[in-house]
Protein backbone atom coordinates (compact mmCIF):
# COMPACT_ATOMS: atom_id res chain seq x y z
CA UNK A 1 0.00 0.00 0.00
CA UNK A 2 1.63 3.08 -1.38
CA UNK A 3 -1.61 5.65 -0.75
CA UNK A 4 -0.62 8.79 0.82
CA UNK A 5 -2.60 10.31 3.97
CA UNK A 6 -5.06 13.12 3.33
CA UNK A 7 -3.44 16.38 4.95
CA UNK A 8 -6.97 16.97 6.82
CA UNK A 9 -5.70 13.76 9.07
CA UNK A 10 -2.78 15.43 10.68
CA UNK A 11 -5.11 17.19 13.55
CA UNK A 12 -5.63 13.42 14.64
CA UNK A 13 -2.56 12.55 14.02
CA UNK A 14 -0.63 15.23 15.66
CA UNK A 15 2.18 13.72 17.32
CA UNK A 16 3.33 12.92 13.96
CA UNK A 17 4.05 14.42 10.63
CA UNK A 18 1.60 13.06 7.99
CA UNK A 19 4.52 13.17 5.21
CA UNK A 20 6.65 11.09 7.92
CA UNK A 21 3.43 8.36 8.18
CA UNK A 22 3.63 5.11 6.53
CA UNK A 23 0.17 3.27 5.48
CA UNK A 24 1.73 0.26 6.44
CA UNK A 25 4.60 0.32 8.66
CA UNK A 26 2.29 2.72 10.76
CA UNK A 27 -0.93 1.68 10.73
CA UNK A 28 -1.27 0.80 14.54
CA UNK A 29 -1.22 4.28 15.31
CA UNK A 30 -2.93 5.17 11.96
CA UNK A 31 -5.88 2.74 12.99
CA UNK A 32 -6.00 3.94 17.05
CA UNK A 33 -5.62 7.55 16.74
CA UNK A 34 -8.81 7.71 14.23
CA UNK A 35 -10.98 5.25 16.12
CA UNK A 36 -10.18 6.96 19.14
CA UNK A 37 -10.28 10.78 18.07
CA UNK A 38 -11.38 11.09 14.41
CA UNK A 39 -14.46 12.28 13.33
CA UNK A 40 -17.00 10.03 11.35
CA UNK A 41 -15.19 11.27 7.68
CA UNK A 42 -12.05 10.08 9.06
CA UNK A 43 -13.21 6.55 10.23
CA UNK A 44 -14.25 5.98 6.69
CA UNK A 45 -11.50 6.70 4.97
CA UNK A 46 -9.86 3.77 7.25
CA UNK A 47 -12.47 1.47 5.96
CA UNK A 48 -11.61 2.58 2.47
CA UNK A 49 -8.03 2.21 3.28
CA UNK A 50 -7.89 -0.87 4.63
CA UNK A 51 -9.35 -4.17 4.80
CA UNK A 52 -11.87 -5.36 7.98
CA UNK A 53 -9.89 -8.03 8.84
CA UNK A 54 -6.73 -5.62 9.25
CA UNK A 55 -9.03 -2.90 10.91
CA UNK A 56 -10.24 -5.80 13.26
CA UNK A 57 -6.67 -7.00 13.87
CA UNK A 58 -4.46 -4.22 14.79
CA UNK A 59 -7.69 -3.01 16.87
CA UNK A 60 -7.73 -6.33 18.97
CA UNK A 61 -4.01 -7.38 19.03
CA UNK A 62 -2.68 -4.25 19.45
CA UNK A 63 -4.07 -2.33 22.71
CA UNK A 64 -4.16 1.61 22.90
CA UNK A 65 -4.83 3.18 25.90
CA UNK A 66 -6.37 6.32 24.83
CA UNK A 67 -9.87 5.66 23.72
CA UNK A 68 -12.75 6.98 26.38
CA UNK A 69 -15.26 3.98 27.32
CA UNK A 70 -18.08 5.24 25.11
CA UNK A 71 -15.36 5.09 21.80
CA UNK A 72 -14.19 2.37 23.07
CA UNK A 73 -17.76 0.33 22.84
CA UNK A 74 -19.02 2.17 19.98
CA UNK A 75 -15.79 0.96 17.91
CA UNK A 76 -15.37 -2.50 19.32
CA UNK A 77 -18.93 -3.40 19.07
CA UNK A 78 -20.40 -1.63 15.91
CA UNK A 79 -18.25 -0.04 13.93
CA UNK A 80 -15.66 -3.82 13.82
CA UNK A 81 -18.78 -6.10 14.76
CA UNK A 82 -17.07 -7.85 17.97
CA UNK A 83 -19.62 -7.59 20.24
CA UNK A 84 -18.40 -11.66 21.10
CA UNK A 85 -14.85 -11.09 21.36
CA UNK A 86 -13.39 -10.61 24.58
CA UNK A 87 -11.17 -7.85 25.13
CA UNK A 88 -9.90 -5.83 28.38
CA UNK A 89 -10.85 -2.46 28.45
CA UNK A 90 -8.76 -1.92 31.10
CA UNK A 91 -5.87 -1.55 28.23
CA UNK A 92 -7.74 0.61 25.75
CA UNK A 93 -9.88 3.12 28.22
CA UNK A 94 -7.83 5.91 29.26
CA UNK A 95 -9.21 6.65 32.83
CA UNK A 96 -9.47 3.35 34.10
CA UNK A 97 -6.01 1.78 35.68
CA UNK A 98 -4.23 -0.74 33.74
CA UNK A 99 -4.61 -4.26 35.53
CA UNK A 100 -0.57 -4.93 35.77
CA UNK A 101 -0.61 -8.37 37.25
Amino acid sequence: MNTKLPKNLQAVLWSRSIDSLNIDKDKTYIIHQIFSHGRMEDILWLFRTYTASILKEVFSSHAYKDYDAARFHFTKNYLLGLKKTQLNEKNYVKNIPRDIR
